[in-house]
């Protein structure tokens, strides 16, 4: 029987145990839309409406992301809306959260009547903050009457801020609400804290509710993250935040929030306090991790050090420090809400209990073997004869669902958790994410989750080098596959027979075999 009569129709679903939510913004509910809410804000006065429908900007964007099971492909469009900061310049400030992974991004005025497209010319989403601009259109008949809104200064606990909103006919709503702490948190990309401002206010159900801005003394004061409709917490993105965001695109090349490149874990317990000869009177981070080439490392911090101070402030043992103007805050804004790339932070730490002293030159280090954050990038894959190769991401991680952390594969996690046992001869790490059974996966359709060693007795470092060595000539016309680990330790997939499958996958729906 020949080859082609054997090939039996296949379908391309993945049995990859990943749960509903495999998109990055799929299971995160629309943000402050409280149909339940009191009636508590009031539809602003005659002065207040101008002032709004001429500071405010619609965005209508278009979200789509790629696939965690398969990678070539992507999720269906979704719509989200949002209320904007008009900023000189023609600018409009937003969170990250509706530019990213954003295929198409529009702006419309107050009362719906012109509209023109836009593009992200800044984005952070670790800050969850993004600024576009006009692209293409008639510029001026769109800005013409319109009136940006200066930024703000930061505000005290007890302030009285207004949350701006707008109905779909246009009609402005102004809640009240007071800030009634002040905290760091993280609001988008998981593991990134920032100082954000958390108020009290009943809000109402307005079109416009992923986020909207938040003004102090006609001034923009922040960007709201998140609305707790049962407790009525509004949630504010502080413009020191803001400041340090826009002050960063004033060059045209945004460089984002510094980093230290550290993982540290309290000094709570007594019998900790007792083997590290930390007196009572002194708190202290323990540093368990340092990333390579960080700022950290560069400044000669080492893996057990106790930095028990910064700049001058004191670290509790907890990681708290005392704020001249908001009191207790976490130690990250000591370096990423209040120094920027390049300026330095003398950490003060013990080592084997003697005092030293250590500066520090702020920077972003490179990407780790896992990377992070891949919104707006697509996956880089491979697949060879139904045999789907990936870089391994937090992205796909994560899609396993909620409870990730427990559920993702146990050797994927492990790679995450400690990254520096497998970077020796890689620059990602390369999996095998799933089969497609085929005629030439006979027996492998369980096969998930192996890590990659090497392929054709060729190292793979990435998805580049895994390319170049199913490209090599095989003896015997068998691609041979070595796993870090087992079983099996290695299988082998007929080159003749894999290259005729990823002929027929291409006729059937897959758009490419590849992406590096």
């Amino acid at each position: 029987m020949k080859l082609k009569d054997s090939f039996s129709p296949f379908l391309i679903a993945l049995p990859l145990a990943l749960s509903g939510c495999c998109e990055k913004h799929s299971c995160h509910a629309e943000k402050g839309s409280d149909s339940a809410a009191p009636q508590a804000a009031l539809e602003a006065g005659i002065s207040d409406a101008f002032a709004i429908r001429q500071s405010l900007v619609r965005i209508n964007s278009t979200i789509q992301v790629w696939s965690a099971s398969q990678p070539w492909d992507k999720s269906a469009p979704k719509k989200r809306r949002a209320l904007g900061a008009l900023l000189s310049g023609n600018r409009v400030l937003t969170t990250a959260e509706m530019a990213a992974d954003a295929t198409y991004i529009e702006l419309e005025n107050a009362d719906n009547t012109r509209i023109i497209p836009a593009r992200v010319t800044a984005i952070d989403y670790e800050a969850n903050l993004a600024l576009l601009e006009p692209d293409n259109g008639d510029v001026d008949s769109f800005f013409k009457d319109l009136q940006p809104l200066s930024l703000g200064s930061s505000a005290k606990i007890g302030d009285r801020v207004g949350v701006w909103q707008l109905e779909d006919n246009g009609m402005p709503i102004v809640t009240d609400a007071v800030i009634q702490s002040v905290d760091i948190v993280s609001s988008f990309a998981n593991g990134h804290f920032f100082l954000t401002y958390e108020a009290k206010g009943s809000m109402q159900s307005a079109s416009n509710s992923f986020t909207v801005p938040v003004i102090r003394n006609g001034e923009l004061l922040g960007l709201l993250s998140s609305y707790d409709a049962k407790d009525q917490i509004i949630d504010i993105i502080a413009p020191e935040i803001i400041h340090a965001f826009i002050s960063d695109t004033a060059d045209g090349e945004y460089i984002g929030f510094p980093s230290l490149g550290i993982a540290i874990t309290s000094t709570v317990d007594p019998n900790f306090r007792d083997w590290l000869k930390l007196s009572d009177d002194v708190g202290g981070l323990y540093v368990t991790k340092i990333r390579k080439d960080s700022a950290a490392q560069k400044a000669g911090l080492e893996k057990g050090d106790v930095i028990i101070e910064i700049n001058g402030r004191a670290i509790g043992r907890r990681g708290y420090y005392s704020d001249e103007q908001y009191g207790r805050l976490y130690w990250s804004h000591l370096i990423r809400g209040s120094l920027k790339q390049g300026d330095e932070a003398e950490l003060t730490i013990l080592r084997g209990g003697e005092e030293m002293k250590l500066t520090a030159i702020l920077d972003r280090p490179e990407e780790t073997l896992v990377a992070r954050e891949t919104y707006d990038q697509p996956p880089l894959y491979l697949i060879k004869g139904g045999l789907i190769f990936q870089e391994l991401t937090a992205y796909y991680l994560e899609a396993f669902g909620k409870d990730w952390q427990s559920k993702a594969p146990l050797n994927l996690l492990d790679i995450m958790m400690t990254p520096e046992d497998y970077e020796e001869g890689r620059n990602k790490i390369v999996f095998l994410s799933a089969v497609i059974p085929t005629p030439a996966t006979t027996g492998y359709e369980q096969l998930r989750n192996f890590i990659i060693n090497k392929v054709n007795g060729q190292t793979i470092a990435d998805i580049s080098s895994l390319i170049k060595a199913f490209q090599q000539p095989v003896p015997e016309g068998l691609h041979t596959i070595e796993f870090a680990e087992g079983p099996p330790r290695t299988i082998y997939l007929d080159a003749k027979i894999s290259d005729f499958v990823d002929t027929e996958l291409l006729k059937r729906g897959i758009p490419a075999l590849s992406r590096e």
